[in-house]
């Protein structure tokens, strides 16, 4: 029925203009004083030649329109697939599109090209600012005075940022280096507290790690980069307090008792560059760490969720269920 409505209306016209004609003829023919029913006989011919032919071209015309239809939405519009023109209009129409397409190419082309080198440019920035790091690492690595240690936590977190940097050009990227197989959890846990144990100790927050006997399907790099980032929340926002670790079924909680998260800024915080008030307060915020865990997740078929209440800490579950996997 659309189909139907829709061709009457694009060729009312036809139909208007016999109307129009045929009511001139019958008026005509009444002026000479001559039977109208003549007018009527012609007009009844020329409505059944119309009737045949526009039926014919109807189904022409709604087998070209299905055809359109199924193409929209495609990721890469092929000018080949789209109909031939059948009029000097729909020629006009196709020469426009062909040339808008060859203009989204072009743009799209130089548009990737300054990606790549933007991605080359900060990978090889990234790799090489790793050299003087671990340089300074060394230096500090025999001085157990309060400021050496306090340059030690100071560089570890300039390693943990440089790392965020090279995770997102990797995930922006659409780095496909992921190793789905069995990992085992609690060893990544270990190995992600180990690494953040001098921000614990020079924070003085206290650490309850509870096993989990969890073995799931994962990318054990991209899935430990989640939780190593929670961590820092946990440990940047709850100085003095107590960080919780442990699991039910397949999700895995980690929870805080620090400052909270206000309840207006929840909705956001897994906006890439929303800092809320909590960011606001820490200069050194940069609205990237949840993003980028929202986005491993997403793509490892992963949940997170956030819980907090200002004031009173924060609660991180994510999810690991993946039955739709197999391992490798």
């Amino acid at each position: 029925m659309r189909f139907a409505w829709g061709y009457l209306k694009y060729k009312c016209w036809p139909l208007i203009l016999l109307a129009v004609c045929t009511g001139l003829f019958a008026w005509v023919l009444t002026l000479y004083e001559l039977p109208a029913e003549a007018a009527a006989y012609s007009g009844l011919l020329c409505l059944i030649v119309l009737v045949t032919t526009g039926t014919a071209d109807f189904f022409r015309w709604r087998r070209k329109l299905l055809l359109l239809e199924s193409l929209k939405g495609q990721a890469a519009l092929l000018l080949s697939l789209i109909p031939e023109s059948q009029n000097l209009e729909e020629a006009v129409y196709r020469e426009l599109l062909t040339e808008l397409d060859e203009d989204r190419r072009t743009a799209v082309s130089a548009l990737d090209a300054r990606i790549r080198e933007s991605m080359d440019y900060y990978t090889m920035w990234v790799h090489q600012i790793k050299t003087p790091i671990s340089a300074m690492r060394l230096i500090l690595q025999d001085d157990e005075s309060e400021r050496g240690r306090a340059l030690s936590t100071e560089l570890f977190r300039i390693e943990r940022y440089v790392e965020l940097v090279l995770s997102y050009l990797r995930l922006g990227g659409g780095s496909t280096d992921y190793m789905i197989r069995q990992v085992d959890v609690d060893n990544m846990l270990r190995q992600a507290v180990r690494k953040y144990a001098p921000l614990f100790i020079r924070g003085k927050v206290a650490l309850e790690l509870r096993e989990t006997a969890l073995h799931v399907l994962s990318d054990e790099k991209w899935l430990q980069l989640v939780v190593e980032q929670v961590l820092s929340n946990a440990v940047k926002y709850a100085p003095g307090g107590h960080v919780k670790v442990w699991s039910e079924g397949e999700r895995l909680f980690i929870q805080d008792d620090g400052v909270g998260i206000a309840a207006e800024d929840l909705p956001r915080i897994f906006e890439r560059g929303f800092t809320g008030y909590n960011g606001r307060m820490d200069k050194r915020a940069t609205g990237i760490g949840l993003y980028l865990s929202r986005e491993i997740c997403r793509k490892l078929g992963h949940t997170i969720t956030v819980e907090s209440e200002l004031g009173k800490g924060t609660r991180v579950t994510v999810g690991l269920a993946r039955p739709y996997l197999e391992v490798e």
